[in-house]
């Protein structure tokens, strides 16, 4: 884990948001009290750019079994050999996007989230991104991109929506980098603002459909 005074003073205030954030104030849903889930881990990876503050996102390739062509936030399952969340999620993060872990700064693990649809336990990793390199889709068969997107076109109400699936789900969603935002990492993103002060209003009325 990072010293403060590593990290700079807006990532250090995020941080701070977070530190005694409970489940409930970042997702829907919890891992139900003796469930048996599987484990997946994620990387909220904040680092500071031309643009500023920004956050690495990947597009999942468009013929995956699940969530395809959905964007996302690098990570995956949680392997024996890995070093717990925190090592499977700088893992998979390498693996998708070619970033080099010995440049992450990991500030903290948030507590444990729950995909019904998966049956995925998930832990947020947030990290702040030391020495940034060039990113890109190392595996298109998983991967279609890989993107950097600045704070500020997050928390821009022209980019924010609300996201209308047929199955009945409506939630936060983000315009962005030629990308619709929505679900599990829309839900993370739009509490992360929230809960860091950042957020600004938007009109909830503006609706994006999803199909099937």
């Amino acid at each position: 884990m990072a010293h403060d005074s590593d990290l700079p003073a807006w990532f250090r205030h995020l941080a701070d948001r977070l530190e005694d954030v409970q489940g409930g104030e970042l997702a829907r849903f919890t891992p139900p009290e003796g469930a048996q889930t599987r484990h997946s881990a994620v990387l909220m990876l904040f680092g500071e750019g031309a643009g500023g503050p920004d956050v690495l996102l990947i597009e999942r390739a468009a013929d995956m079994r699940s969530h395809a062509g959905q964007p996302a936030f690098p990570g995956g399952a949680v392997d024996p050999g890995d070093d717990g969340p925190i090592g499977a999620a700088l893992r998979e993060a390498e693996e998708e996007t070619g970033l080099d872990p010995s440049g992450v700064t990991v500030a903290r693990t948030l507590p444990d989230l729950w995909l019904p649809p998966s049956g995925f336990t998930v832990t947020p990793v947030l990290a702040y991104w030391r020495r940034p390199v060039p990113v890109r889709a190392m595996d298109p068969r998983e991967v279609a991109r890989a993107e950097r997107i600045p704070v500020a076109d997050l928390v821009d109400p022209d980019n924010r929506v609300t996201v209308v699936h047929p199955s009945g789900y409506r939630g936060p969603g983000f315009q962005v980098a030629d990308m619709l935002v929505w679900g599990f990492t829309a839900m993370l993103l739009d509490r992360m603002l929230e809960i860091a002060g950042w957020a600004a209003p938007w009109a909830r009325d503006r609706e994006v459909g999803i199909a099937w």
